[in-house]
């Protein structure tokens, strides 16, 4: 292997420890609660070229020399993303900003999305003014623009918001003045659940507003377009293309997505069947599209200069090939959004690229681990994306296993009989390989993946990818291209209708996950049988993990953080309880989809029962999702007859003295009666009041009830008093009346509210009944999830509290 220049001689032969120790390095600066001060990162820095220039002494052992380097290497990374991270922050929003409108004008940065309830853009702002003076915010927002009507409070009579004025046409490179409320980046936390803040941090993003438009507010200015994002513009003109000339918008999402990587345009069902069926990295710019592509480029600008003796002559045709399908593969990759997927497979390519026409010849762990260093160089935060470990553990495995090897002289019967072969065994092989890491990342694989994947990786990057992009210069064959997913839909939405299609399990912990990835490894390691067979021992605890569970005879509730809403999961020995299942986000979207359905998977929980207090939308507005989720769920509610959740799942109606009994725990409904169902017309009033106890321990789950029901309940002797009680309406000041905490005497207080939400929930004076009681209130905005046990009554974990990092949202 010919020498490494960049190492001290003596360890320029194998400098895998040496790359190796800066990606740990790297990891472990990520593992930072908060940063320290830049003058210690950049001691960091310095430390390592010290310890770099100890390690090129001649006159030190190469067993020191390897040390003091791998020490070098990972101090560097350390400090290097340290430094980073400290400059981000840097331009962090002012705390004393949110919640203020400022004038600002900014530059429209990315590819606009439209919905049902407006647009969201990305803003790179130029200026801005609060109250007519100059003020320093983020440089760069994500921005939401809604119409409709919005209310100003949350109690009826108190006035309508206007209309909000939206724009008839909004582009990229626009450059517009408008008026802004804004607000630190601020996402929900949950156990196994998605990092909106970590997202929001690798995008840029340091703060999110929403555009004020209604009739009192000054109106939003285009000042012209700037072409300052040219290829947005382009990408978004051709998406408007897409969707004027292929009729069914399902299929348009698609094209779209494929074309200019606008993954929101595709419809959630299909979304849902693209991850059943394990294809939903094909219809994403992924990895393998970019990768696809630049092999497509390579052969193609291979076969064409192959044609010119002169252009050999200047450069041999394989250096050109490969040249070629780098630059291709980043320009389509610039074209579809650039997107950080995509962005570290490019940077993979060029490393590869770089090493193959310098000459060297280093072995394939080499190869890899330097593609892996390089990467984490560029984004130090890529280390805890899926999407990083999926694509270098794949990549690793077909390196391992010989697989995926490009034959150019494979021609004939034979070469296709060949390729077909090899595409299937590669299909095999990355199947196995990362199926416990699938299972350790979502807690759930698709068992028709192999099929699906051995139908629509060909399909998709042999004729309908080819079809749309060509589409762009004659749009008449995107309708070609649209029938070709017609097809591929049809025959996916077969294989997800089976009814083994998935497989879910328990979320394991990271240990078992780790040993089952290695086992996964193993069995498809070109190793001795015997060898092999010692992954199964290894693999077998991901499948069999359980999440742990109260014992007979106690309980535990997990408050959701789902925003402005309620949704408290209760689980027992055996069953589970699923109390409301939070609001709505927009036709697309609901807490059920986005926070309760990936939870009780990770958890791997069958409900018994779902309860839904009242018809009110940031209550029922998940319920859906849920149902088709868990289909054998009863459902309890005070939802009326003419609901449309009573055509998907028929409710029984919740009445006072309903009991039952799970594991030796009590569950009673202790409001509304049934009278109420025809004298009452608001619905808070309606609100089910769930008890729950084990004879020790006691929650109180009360929905939205105001103050006239907290009277009743404390007026008919009610079995009310509880540990833990569920703030009634969110904190509203309508409830959590004095005689109604005084009859439950709580110890723990829980809020689930949306963070700075407009009805400002917990209201303040409801707030300092509970502190005038020593009740300690624990609310969605500082402690995310919450998860509080009878076996533990004094103690309830925050998930923000759990694995809290630097770029985490600190509320005041």
């Amino acid at each position: 292997m010919p020498t490494a220049p960049y190492f001290p001689a003596g360890v320029t032969r194998n400098p895998f420890a040496a790359l190796l120790g800066f990606v740990a390095g790297t990891a472990l600066q990520l593992q930072q609660p908060t940063l320290w001060g830049w003058p210690v990162y950049a001691g960091l820095v310095a430390l390592a070229g010290i310890l770099y220039a100890f390690a090129a002494i001649k006159n030190i052992a190469n067993g020191g020399r390897m040390a003091a380097l791998v020490l070098a290497c990972a101090l560097l990374g350390a400090g290097v993303a340290g430094l980073r991270a400290g400059a981000y922050l840097a331009d962090a929003l002012e705390p004393a900003l949110e919640g203020r409108d400022v004038r600002v004008t900014g530059v429209v940065a990315n590819l606009p999305q439209r919905n049902e309830a407006g647009l969201r853009f990305r803003l790179e702002v130029e200026s801005a003014q609060l109250d007519g003076q100059p003020v320093a915010v983020a440089p760069r927002m994500d921005v939401g623009w809604y119409g409709g009507v919005y209310l100003r409070g949350d109690t009826p009579g108190e006035a309508l918001a206007g209309l909000n004025r939206l724009p008839e046409a909004l582009q990229a490179g626009e450059r517009w003045q408008m008026t802004l409320r804004l607000k630190a980046p601020h996402g929900s936390r949950n156990p196994h659940g998605f990092d909106y803040e970590l997202w929001l941090w690798e995008q840029g993003v340091q703060a999110t507003a929403y555009v004020r438009a209604g009739p009192a507010d000054p109106a939003a200015v285009r000042l012209g377009q700037t072409g300052r994002y040219p290829v947005a513009l382009a990408r978004q003109l051709v998406r408007d293309r897409i969707f004027t000339r292929v009729a069914q918008r399902q299929t348009a999402g698609v094209l779209a997505a494929l074309v200019v990587g606008d993954q929101a345009a595709i419809d959630r069902l299909d979304w849902d069947v693209f991850r059943a069926t394990g294809v939903a990295h094909l219809v994403s710019i992924s990895g393998l599209h970019i990768t696809m592509f630049a092999w497509g480029a390579a052969w193609l600008v291979g076969r064409l200069w192959r044609r010119s003796g002169r252009l050999c002559l200047a450069l041999p045709a394989p250096s050109a090939a490969l040249l070629g399908g780098v630059l291709l593969a980043s320009a389509y990759a610039v074209f579809s959004g650039w997107g950080v997927p995509a962005q570290r497979t490019c940077l993979m390519l060029l490393t590869v690229a770089v090493l193959r026409l310098t000459g060297a010849r280093w072995p394939w762990p080499l190869v890899w681990m330097l593609a892996c260093a390089v990467v984490v160089a560029a984004d130090p935060w890529a280390l805890l994306q899926s999407g990083f470990w999926l694509s270098f553990v794949a990549v690793g495995v077909l390196f391992a296993t010989d697989s995926g090897a490009v034959r150019a002289d494979s021609t004939g019967a034979a070469g296709l009989k060949g390729a077909i072969f090899s595409n299937l065994r590669e299909q095999w092989v990355i199947t196995v390989a990362l199926a416990p890491l699938t299972l350790l990342l979502f807690g759930q694989m698709s068992l028709v993946g192999l099929a699906a994947n051995a139908l629509a990786v060909p399909w998709i990057t042999l004729v309908v990818t080819p079809l749309a992009l060509l589409g762009v210069a004659v749009p008449a064959l995107w309708a070609v291209a649209a029938g070709a997913v017609d097809g591929l839909l049809a025959c996916l939405q077969w294989l997800a209708s089976w009814p083994w299609a998935t497989l879910s399990v328990a979320m394991p912990p990271l240990g078992v996950g780790v040993a089952g990835v290695l086992g996964g490894v193993l069995l498809v390691a070109p190793l001795p049988r015997a060898l092999r067979t010692l992954g199964l021992p290894l693999l077998l605890p991901v499948l069999l993990w359980r999440a742990p569970l109260p014992p007979p005879g106690q309980f535990e509730l997990l408050a959701a953080d789902i925003g402005q809403g309620n949704a408290v999961l209760v689980r027992t020995a055996s069953h589970a309880l699923l109390y409301d299942a939070g609001p709505r986000f927009g036709l697309e979207s609901d807490a059920g989809n986005r926070v309760l359905v990936p939870l009780l998977q990770a958890l791997h929980t069958r409900l018994d029962t779902v309860v839904l207090s009242h018809r009110d939308a940031d209550h029922v507005g998940g319920a859906a999702s849920v149902l088709a989720m868990q289909p054998q769920a009863q459902l309890l509610s005070s939802i009326e007859a003419a609901n449309a959740l009573q055509t998907l799942h028929p409710a029984q109606r919740c009445l006072a003295g309903q009991r039952w009994e799970w594991d030796d725990v009590a569950f009673e409904v202790l409001h509304p009666q049934a009278g109420d169902y025809d004298a009452v017309t608001k619905s808070n009033a309606l609100s089910c009041v769930l008890r729950i106890s084990n004879g020790v321990q006691t929650a109180l789950l009360v929905g939205d009830i105001e103050q006239a029901q907290e009277a009743r309940l404390v007026a008919g002797g009610a079995p009310l008093a509880a540990t833990v009680l569920l703030v009634p309406h969110h904190g509203s000041k309508t409830s959590s009346s004095p005689a109604f905490l005084d009859a439950v005497g709580p110890q723990l207080a829980i809020v689930q509210a949306g963070y700075r939400n407009r009805f400002g929930h917990p209201a303040a004076p409801v707030l300092v009944r509970y502190q005038d009681r020593q009740v300690v209130v624990l609310d969605s905005p500082h402690c995310g999830a919450l998860t509080w046990q009878s076996t533990r009554p004094q103690d309830a974990l925050c998930t923000r509290a759990q694995g809290l990092r630097y770029w985490h949202h600190r509320v005041p």
